[in-house]
């Protein structure tokens, strides 16, 4: 029996993969795992094979072992921005592009940069340096992805105020999870290789704890494998390979509660790992029209909107008398497998008598794995 021949969007789907410049990510749990050290080891590699290599920005944060791998690595200067009285130093991009090497090494990924540059953050950066056909090897700690910020802060209590969207991760060709033992990254910090030594004992106790550590590791690793599973799924469409038997659907009800970023992350998070199409949906009832909102609503909910297009789902306004009217009736025109739902705030007594959206949804989509993320700030 002959192959099949690969559709047209296929053929056209592995010509611009061919064509356009590569994205590696190097992933740590923490920092001190080694990932600038790894990069800068790859990037010698490279440049022994004759390919010309050049470091965009490198910070070392004074670790000698990080130091000596630049070794004779070209680095782009640096541009200068004057900021409030004082003269600060950004990746100088113009002069990256200008300078048109190969491969462009770009640390601290989820940085944000002073105003008056080129872009916001530096993975706006490095996606202009990807499109002008320069390849990167950048690096970031899993505590920077968008999607995972909110297990972060109720694990270590520190809420992470950089972040990297996810959609920048599916634009990787190659991610990377650098890896140490717990005890052995304990020991880094101990020794002084990854803070000062004042910072040492308040890093141990704190970030630095056995147990922080050990779940840090453990999601950098599935972050790592869903990454890994979609593009698997990827490559299976992209060669015209048997897809999945029922294609996955997920929605987020989204609201213009100040606290949906929580349910947005995590309806993100539970496409990713299913590989599916994602939509955020906000039913427009006769309280919220934008006549009638107030406006902290209106601007939380356009906050939560930006958010959610930045994560990648399609964001869908519909129209109802009643939010479950409106998303049941798009559930089931969309095929939808996956609901996620923030907890409502209502009372007992509310609920009893006006209904609750929940229930009304379960009642008239029964097929439909739902989940309801807390959104109280406990």
């Amino acid at each position: 029996m002959p192959a099949e021949r690969p559709t047209a969007d296929a053929l056209l789907a592995r010509i611009q993969q061919q064509e356009r410049a590569r994205l590696r990510i190097y992933i740590g749990a923490a920092p001190g795992v080694g990932k600038t050290y790894e990069m800068l080891q790859e990037a010698h590699a490279l440049r022994a094979r004759g390919l010309d290599v050049v470091a965009g920005l490198v910070e070392t944060y004074g670790r000698p072992d990080t130091q000596a791998q630049i070794k004779d690595l070209e680095i782009v200067p640096r541009r200068t921005i004057d900021y409030r009285g004082a003269t600060m130093e950004e990746m100088d991009v113009e002069a990256a592009i200008r300078r048109k090497p190969q491969v462009c090494v770009v640390d601290e990924l989820a940085h944000t940069n002073v105003p008056g540059s080129r872009h916001e953050k530096r993975y706006e950066d490095v996606l202009e340096i990807l499109d002008a056909g320069i390849h990167v090897m950048t690096a970031v700690n899993i505590q920077h992805i968008e999607t995972l910020n909110d297990a972060v802060a109720r694990l270590t209590g520190v809420r992470v105020r950089e972040t990297v969207p996810d959609t920048f991760l599916e634009r990787a060709d190659e991610i990377i999870n650098v890896d140490v033992t717990v005890e052995e990254l304990r020991n880094r910090l101990r020794q002084g290789k990854v803070y000062r030594p004042e910072k040492v004992e308040q890093a141990l106790t704190n970030f630095f704890r056995k147990g922080n550590l050990s779940t840090l590791r453990e999601l950098a690793l599935r972050a790592v494998a869903d990454e890994v599973g979609e593009k698997a799924a990827s490559y299976r469409q992209r060669e015209g390979l048997e897809p999945a038997l029922i294609p996955e659907r997920v929605i987020v009800c989204m609201s213009s509660n100040a606290l949906a970023p929580r349910v947005i992350r995590t309806g993100a998070r539970i496409a990713g790992r299913l590989g599916s199409k994602w939509y955020a949906v906000y039913v427009v009832t006769p309280g919220e029209h934008p006549a009638s909102i107030i406006r902290e609503d209106a601007a939380a909910l356009q906050q939560n909107i930006r958010l959610a297009e930045t994560l990648g789902a399609t964001v869908v306004r519909v129209k109802a008398d009643r939010p479950a009217e409106g998303l049941v009736a798009f559930a089931q025109r969309e095929g939808v497998t996956h609901v996620i739902f923030g907890q409502s705030a209502r009372s007992r007594w509310e609920v009893l008598w006006r209904g609750s959206t929940l229930d009304r949804f379960l009642s008239a989509v029964p097929d439909a794995a739902v989940q309801v993320v807390p959104l109280s700030e406990a």
